[in-house]
């Protein structure tokens, strides 16, 4: 596997980068993939919104669930030249960044949390598994009521595809994630286990659920 320090010059292990955007995913999927998608209520109000997207967008939701987050160093050229989707009103308007520094560009939270941005390389370790799952953040959502960011994976990773994680300030005020990714084992062994690993994947979504309808602490 390529070294970490240098994991930024590596490109993702899938051809769709950006396809957890497409409306039609869980009916149309790239060839091959399997899409899921979750809805779920998490909270309401000002305080939850606050603290859902910074979650969120600062790797909190994951750590959260049971991971532990190392963010390598990425050259500025390579997030400038990432995949980043313009965003549009309901008029056809573009839709400014709603949490961008005084350059313009995605910074940090009102708390000092660093904030993901196109580009970022990861690396991921749960529990008893001894490998490093890398992934790369490969599109971030940045406006007023619907923030998040989408990864796609790396090779050592044990599947291959994308999973965005979005959350959404409703009209009513409600705040809600949505988690959508579409996937498959990267090798034979993880074909092998994919039971298992469709079983951690229906846990781990669970775990990012509660990881934001839970108290409201850092």
């Amino acid at each position: 596997m390529t070294d970490s320090a240098e994991l930024w010059r590596v490109p993702v292990t899938y051809a769709a980068v950006g396809a957890t955007q497409a409306e039609d995913l869980l009916r149309y999927p790239p060839q091959g993939y399997r899409p899921i998608e979750r809805r779920v209520r998490i909270g309401h109000g000002a305080q939850r919104w606050d603290f859902a997207w910074v979650q969120t967008l600062s790797w909190g939701i994951q750590r959260r669930a049971g991971f532990r987050v190392e963010v390598l160093v990425t050259p500025a050229e390579v997030s400038e030249g990432s995949y980043a989707p313009v965003a549009f009103a309901k008029d056809g308007t573009p839709v400014r960044p709603a949490t961008t520094d005084a350059s313009g560009e995605l910074g940090y939270a009102a708390d000092g949390s660093a904030l993901a941005r196109p580009g970022d390389t990861a690396m991921l370790r749960w529990g008893p598994w001894p490998a490093k799952i890398p992934a790369r953040v490969v599109y971030v959502i940045d406006e007023p009521d619907r923030k998040g960011f989408a990864y796609g994976t790396l090779p050592g990773h044990p599947e291959r595809g994308e999973e965005s994680f979005v959350v959404e300030r409703h009209a009513d005020d409600s705040v809600w994630l949505i988690i959508r990714a579409f996937s498959r084992p990267s090798n034979a062994f993880f074909w092998a286990a994919y039971p298992a690993v469709r079983l951690l994947q229906a846990i781990f979504t669970d775990r990012y659920k509660r990881a934001l309808a839970g108290p409201l602490t850092e």
